[in-house]
């Protein structure tokens, strides 16, 4: 199940309230704060403990396979 676009845009992280990117229907991303949040049976999970920390090589693979 996709993300809607409206959702997407109203949705924010919730460590420093920016907006965030949408992974090809997998997972949220925080690029300022390389945190990547899960979305689990269509749902994004934006707990801060379910976030998970991004490294440089994953960073970069995950903004080009990001939609804003």
């Amino acid at each position: 199940m996709a993300i809607d676009s409206t959702l997407l845009s109203i949705l924010a992280c919730p460590a420093d309230k920016g907006p965030l990117l949408l992974v090809e229907n997998e997972l949220l991303y925080n690029p300022r704060l390389r945190r990547a949040y899960p979305i689990e049976n269509g749902i994004p999970v934006l707990l801060t403990d379910d976030a998970r920390d991004v490294d440089e090589s994953e960073h970069e693979s995950i903004l080009a396979r990001a939609t804003s």
